[in-house]
């Protein structure tokens, strides 16, 4: 997989290879969108990685669920962080996440429903 080309289209989001044939796609997080985050500061949402790990499972629930499974999480407190030994998989979740993420209403609608970890 060369991103390369693509890596305009997921910023703030990154991309890392691996080498045992996984990637990751992560977000350092506390800036980008955090607007989001705040609107449910008061029910313990800070922004951080696991806060958007609960917002990424809403959205492969019900946006990509056949990539449930394929698509896993491993987020710490300062980023966000998905990966897959399915590069391809790995690039359309990234894209479209990415993609909804600069939609406010989907975005917004999506983050209702997810649940602080």
């Amino acid at each position: 997989m060369n991103f390369t080309n693509d890596k305009e289209k997921i910023a703030p989001f990154f991309w890392v290879d691996h080498d045992r044939g996984s990637a990751s796609l992560c977000l350092d997080v506390g800036e980008y969108k955090q607007e989001i985050f705040d609107t449910r500061s008061d029910e313990g949402f800070e922004g951080g990685g696991y806060d958007w790990e609960s917002l990424a499972i809403v959205f492969l629930e019900e946006k990509m669920p056949e990539l449930k499974g394929i698509v896993k999480f491993d987020s710490e407190a300062s980023m966000f962080c998905a990966y897959s030994f399915d590069k391809e998989a790995l690039e359309k979740f990234a894209i479209s996440f990415k993609n909804t993420c600069e939609d406010e209403s989907t975005i917004t609608d999506l983050f209702s429903r997810a649940e602080l970890d």
